[in-house]
């Protein structure tokens, strides 16, 4: 059988099965058809203009690290007129952000853009691996998501930056929808389906302020594979090792389902994208405009403890096969007429007294609103408010209520801390051998004596 050739210059040999659409291209034109995806992206929502500073979200990973070289790539080609820099969050996760920062070091190198680190640490007094020590590892994607989006925000700030950008890709957005349905949190969907997911806000009037922060996500309508295929084909350093405390998010669970979908059905994931864009513009309060920033207060990335199959989003079907093996069992039993309908004298009564009512003489029609004697006011269903986004009483970030969502969660870890520490020291003491050394626990604020009495 011959070589298929590339479905696009009809010259070169077919090297790569687009995910999106199965067409057959060569590595070119696949390349060349991404970008050009991403620059429609960028042209049609008008993310850019010319003269902004815009900061990467740089994590080493690959949607980043992607995201950082295509748009160099299009500035350069389209001529956007941007001044682009790395901004990267260190969470103090070891074994695996320490690692991938050295990444985002030789991607900086690499793209000429200058790079700003900001830690947790610095930030909130906490690293990830103290809050998962202190929490545990269920709930923890809840601290880390809330403190990364608003360590980018100030980090932004302090560069003077009022534009980042993301690496969320169109596999990110499909399983955030699925979250949101599963949670049954629709107000949600109008922020998590925007390209532009927060805007400059008018609640402050400080221009340098980390409220007046825009986000954008151009990687938006880009799948997860082409992604890696980018990054394969364009030879780009990036680190690909997963979050050391992210199996036991509840993401886990809508991931597994949009990969079956997928393979499935190839356009399923920008289905599910448009579908929840659809149903943003129906759920009472959401507002096109706002980018998202009336909807709840919690935030973007913000996981939930728990969730459907297991604690890694993988299921064995079980609870499925049992479910359709009772329907089954429940036909037989009713085609083999061995239901017996059970009937108890309180039934028996309640359909006499049924009968007694039909028969009465009907009561004449009320009008609209009236009150019937005994009985309260005519319900009236309660309209849904749209919130009013304000700023945090203590830390004067964005938010709907007085005291914002990681100021809540840093109360919480704060009050759990201890306030005396217990260190270990080595004091050499004189003895018959010489240089002997006793290991001593000693009391961060002051050393205890346990006598008699």
């Amino acid at each position: 059988m011959p070589p298929s050739p590339c479905a696009l210059c009809k010259i070169n040999r077919a090297l790569i099965l687009r995910p999106k659409d199965h067409s057959k291209l060569c590595k070119p034109c696949f390349i060349s058809v991404f970008e050009t995806e991403i620059h429609h992206t960028i042209t049609t929502n008008a993310l850019f203009h010319r003269g902004e500073k815009i900061a990467i979200g740089a994590s080493g990973g690959k949607d980043s690290t992607v995201l950082a070289s295509v748009l160099k790539t299009l500035n350069e080609r389209y001529d956007y007129g941007l001044e682009l820099i790395l901004l990267s969050i260190d969470e103090g996760i070891r074994g695996y952000r320490d690692d991938s920062l050295e990444t985002v070091k030789r991607n900086a190198e690499q793209y000429e853009m200058p790079l700003t680190i900001l830690g947790y640490a610095e930030l909130y007094g906490w690293t990830m691996d103290q809050v998962v020590e202190q929490v545990g590892k269920k709930g923890n994607c809840t601290y880390c998501g809330v403190f990364r989006r608003q360590a980018l925000d100030r980090g932004a700030a302090r560069l003077g930056v009022k534009h980042v950008v993301t690496g969320h890709n169109a596999d990110d957005v499909a399983e955030t929808v699925l979250m949101n349905l599963l949670r049954g949190d629709l107000p949600r969907l109008s922020r998590t389906t925007s390209i532009i997911t927060s805007t400059p806000s008018a609640v402050s009037a400080d221009p340098d302020s980390h409220t007046n922060i825009k986000r954008s996500k151009p990687l938006k309508y880009a799948y997860e594979k082409e992604i890696v295929l980018y990054a394969h084909h364009k030879s780009l350093d990036y680190f690909s090792t997963e979050c050391i405390y992210s199996p036991e998010a509840f993401r886990g669970s809508a991931r597994a389902l949009i990969k079956n979908l997928e393979r499935v059905r190839p356009s399923a994931i920008l289905d599910v994208v448009r579908s929840g864009e659809d149903m943003a513009k129906l759920v009472p309060g959401s507002d096109e405009g706002c980018g998202g920033t009336c909807s709840t207060s919690i935030p973007l990335a913000e996981e939930e403890e728990g969730g459907c199959g297991s604690s890694a989003g993988r299921t064995v079907g079980s609870d499925m096969a049992s479910m359709e093996q009772q329907l089954s069992q429940n036909e037989n039993v009713s085609e083999a007429g061995l239901e017996v309908e059970i009937t108890s004298k309180r039934v028996d009564v309640m359909a006499q007294r049924h009968d007694r009512l039909t028969d009465a003489v009907p009561l004449p029609p009320r009008k609209k609103g009236q009150k019937v004697k005994g009985q309260g006011a005519a319900f009236t269903p309660k309209k849904a408010t749209k919130q009013v986004m304000g700023q945090c009483k203590r830390c004067g970030y964005l938010s709907s209520q007085d005291i914002c969502k990681a100021c809540v969660l840093l109360e919480g870890l704060n009050k759990s801390r201890p306030k005396n520490a217990i260190e270990l020291g080595y004091e050499e003491q004189e003895s018959e051998t010489p240089k002997a050394e006793t290991t001593n626990m000693t009391n961060g604020m002051n050393k205890v004596q346990l006598g008699p009495g």
